[in-house]
């Protein structure tokens, strides 16, 4: 018997088609859309304002792919990441970062990646699919969910695309979740909360400029030319930083959004006061803020963390020349849960 279809995959329009063919009048569709898309319900049978033959004849037609939550590492720093189980049996990983006033939700877009990055946990698994939008929505709801234990109950205050996978080859789905979570018929999350990271895929990053997407953009950059780049993610090998630059500052011009460079110091391969110059003169296209990251440490890969006295010195070196620049501190360490930790060890 064949796989009755995900009802989250249908459109608002092709949702109130179904309803009239079913017989039922039109404002039982936007009825369903709410249950669906604000109130995060994963079964007909919780949509207590519709009739339960309209239910059965939804059961009959549809069902729910709901992303079910596997299990739960709980990190000394208060970080949560979740193993969660998607309805094919395959499993991907999602984290909760909370802070003081704020909790992040960091979320995947594929299983495993396709891309390899040679400092990256995911990188070392192979991409099994893509994940749908209702997979990447039902990943922050689970989230959204321990984040009320924290910041006074509050939730979810920013939402990061930086899990598992490349989020612009994934990009229908990505956006059409981007929409959900930030639509008034949907979660009405600010999009300005939102950020999606990318390793550089040049032609999404135009793509999203034209199609008005309102949120941020993260460029996981790593080094700051082409050779070194390259021999640490194969993806600069198509899409170079000639390419990039001249993508984000299109980017830039037509949503005037400030660029964040993501770098991972890796000891003695991009750490150097010179990697900084470098770095330096690619931050002077467009408005950037650079984020540099600690590596952490992933079995099977061989680089290192750049000691603290080269830290302060490559970060000192940005701030001198006018480079606005944080060190973001690598939380959930001791679980995976870190930067390129991800990798379904379980």
């Amino acid at each position: 018997m064949a796989a009755l279809p995900d009802i989250r995959q249908l459109s608002k329009e092709e949702l109130q088609k179904v309803v009239a063919e079913l017989g039922e009048p039109s404002f039982r569709a936007k009825q369903i859309y709410e249950w669906i898309w604000q109130k995060g319900a994963t079964s007909f049978d919780c949509m207590t304002n519709i009739s339960k033959s309209l239910r059965e004849k939804l059961n009959q037609h549809f069902s729910f792919y709901a992303v079910k939550e596997e299990i739960v590492q709980k990190s000394k720093d208060g970080t949560i990441k979740l193993g969660m189980k998607l309805h094919d049996g395959r499993v991907i990983e999602g984290v909760m970062i909370p802070d003081a006033d704020r909790a992040t939700a960091c979320v995947s877009s594929q299983v495993g990646c396709s891309l390899s990055c040679s400092f990256c946990a995911t990188g070392l698994l192979k991409r099994e699919r893509n994940l749908t939008a209702a997979e990447i929505y039902d990943q922050i709801l689970l989230l959204h969910r321990h984040a009320m234990n924290f910041n006074q109950g509050r939730g979810l205050t920013n939402i990061v695309y930086m899990g598992m996978g490349e989020p612009l080859l994934n990009y229908d789905n990505v956006m059409r979740s981007i929409e959900k979570i930030t639509g008034p018929e949907g979660l009405n999350f600010s999009p300005k909360r939102i950020t999606v990271s990318t390793s550089g895929i040049a032609r999404g990053i135009i793509r999203m400029a034209d199609e008005g997407y309102r949120g941020n953009l993260a460029l996981s950059l790593h080094a700051a030319t082409n050779e070194k780049r390259s021999k640490i993610m194969d993806i600069n090998r198509s899409n170079n930083l000639e390419m990039l630059m001249q993508a984000l500052d299109y980017f830039y011009q037509k949503t005037g959004n400030e660029i964040t460079f993501e770098y991972i110091l890796l000891d003695g391969f991009n750490d150097s006061l010179e990697d900084a110059e470098k770095l330096i003169k690619l931050c002077q296209s467009f408005p950037v803020f650079v984020n540099v990251i600690e590596f952490n440490s992933v079995e099977g890969i061989p680089f290192k963390k750049t000691s603290a006295e080269k830290r302060t010195a490559f970060v000192d070196y940005l701030r001198q020349n006018r480079v606005r620049v944080k060190i973001r501190r690598s939380r959930g360490k001791d679980i995976d849960a870190a930067c390129g930790q991800l990798a379904n060890k379980h």
